[in-house]
């Protein structure tokens, strides 16, 4: 992944990212938008068929946090969400292997 600034204000930030899709993308736009002092957060692929993939990710906030910080917190809120994810999976799969293990 490389990532340049494009634009950068005390409410608004602009970044270009390349070599990620929708996968991560829309993950951090769902963070930045549970934000109350975000206005708007999202991302525009610049074509589909390019490769590597080009997206424009912006985020403008009411003025309480800049733009950078909100970023920042949803990418911290995306990591504690992953790591409960994996922690929750390996007690599923431990559980599930128990389980079979005991009915053989």
């Amino acid at each position: 992944m490389e990532l340049k600034v494009l634009s950068r204000t005390d409410r608004e930030l602009r970044l270009e990212v390349i070599g990620e899709s929708h996968t991560l993308l829309n993950l951090l736009q769902k963070e930045l938008m549970a934000d109350p002092e975000v206005e708007v957060g999202g991302y525009d692929i610049v074509h589909p068929l390019e490769r590597p993939i080009r997206a424009i990710f912006y985020v403008r906030t009411r003025g309480g946090k800049k733009p950078e910080q909100a970023l920042f917190e949803a990418v911290e809120r995306a990591r504690t969400m992953n790591k409960e994810f994996a922690e929750e999976l390996e007690a599923a799969l431990s559980a599930y292997k128990e389980k079979s293990s005991d009915e053989a």
